[in-house]
């Protein structure tokens, strides 16, 4: 009969040991496993160690293997196990992706994950996981825009310059216009959230009319000024600027961020800033609505107050929409902008890189 190693054990090691077989605030299979080893170093078989313990013998013998090997530390570590075996071939996984990346069905412009199971001749939970661990989300759709701004590398300098390195006893202010905010009133009542089922509201509704927000995001502390007006003119963006030069000290500078809108341009408007030096306006590049921060609050006004929203007129509307910004700047939160100019161009030329190889 084969007679296993003997175990002996320094004082330290069997102090831990006793404390781990103890099993106080300890994982059960390290008190298993400590069992194991002092009733090896007692001088007991493996046969009656696994029958006192209730555990198989391989059990035993394979933890007092790699006790000797490797002494304490093992026991906190599992001995490594095999994988399973896969039950779909790496041949199939890349047929799948390769699919999916490179194909369309007859029938539609992209695949689901039962017409490729049914194409591949695997299950849709197979596709499901796969794509789920490639990344692949063949539902999705974005959109994008290029800019053919002959100044775009400049102006982008400009205004990411402005979010990554504001100037000195100036505030940065992102301002924009969200026109056309319609008043609308549902026909019916909205229909209360309940446990599994959503919030309902009819299709049917009234138009009564329009408000145009005028915006300017503070990009030091998040705080939000903000006016309704019913048309946005040149006229309409000379009276927001008037009042951003009320509503902020007079002793800094303001860094005006806008877009390029003939408003902003308008000679009477150029004329009003040289009358007020502290103002400085910043263009971002054409079709890159995205460089200004303030759509990001537009899109998050847009979400939880105006979309759901059921307004009876105009005054209504500008009603709820000065209440959230009278909320929201009592616990305002700043838009962090942590792209630098290198990072953006960097991921323009890759776009453009995959759209040359499209044509």
């Amino acid at each position: 009969m084969r007679v296993a190693e003997a175990i002996r054990l320094s004082p330290e090691e069997r102090a831990v040991l006793d404390k781990w077989a103890a099993g106080r605030r300890v994982p059960l299979r390290l008190v298993q496993r400590a069992q194991i080893i002092c009733k090896a170093a007692q001088g007991l078989l493996s046969k009656d160690i696994a029958r006192t313990l209730h555990i198989s013998r391989p059990t035993v013998q394979l933890w007092r293997q790699r006790f000797l090997a490797l002494r304490l530390p093992v026991l906190e570590k599992d001995a490594p196990r095999p994988g399973r075996i896969p039950r779909i071939s790496h041949r199939k996984v890349q047929a799948a992706i390769h699919a999916t990346l490179h194909t369309t069905p007859p029938d539609a412009t992209h695949w689901s994950a039962r017409s490729m199971a049914q194409a591949q001749g695997l299950s849709k939970d197979t596709i499901h996981r796969i794509w789920k661990q490639h990344h692949l989300k063949p539902h999705l759709l974005e959109t994008f825009k290029l800019s053919r701004d002959k100044r775009f590398v400049e102006k982008l300098h400009d205004v990411v310059g402005l979010y990554l390195n504001p100037p000195d006893k100036a505030l940065v202010l992102c301002v924009d216009e969200k026109s056309q905010i319609q008043a609308l009133d549902r026909t019916q009542p909205l229909l209360p959230l309940r446990p599994g089922v959503p919030a309902r509201q009819t299709h049917d509704y009234k138009r009564n009319g329009t408000t145009n927000l005028f915006a300017a995001l503070n990009m030091l502390d998040g705080t939000v000024i903000g006016d309704c007006m019913p048309r946005h003119r040149h006229q309409e963006f000379i009276r927001f600027l008037q009042l951003i030069s009320v509503k902020t000290p007079l002793e800094l500078d303001l860094h005006l961020i806008v877009d390029n809108y003939g408003t902003h341009k308008h000679p009477r408007v150029q004329s009003w800033l040289k009358r007020h030096p502290r103002f400085h306006l910043h263009f971002i590049p054409t079709s890159s609505s995205w460089l200004n921060m303030v759509e990001r609050w537009f899109r998050e006004i847009t979400d939880k107050r105006i979309r759901r929203g059921s307004f009876q007129n105009v005054p209504d509307l500008i009603a709820a929409i000065n209440h959230y910004i009278q909320t929201h700047n009592q616990n305002p939160k700043v838009f962090v902008w942590s792209a630098s100019v290198e990072r953006i161009m960097a991921k323009i030329a890759k776009c453009k890189e995959a759209l040359e190889t499209l044509h």
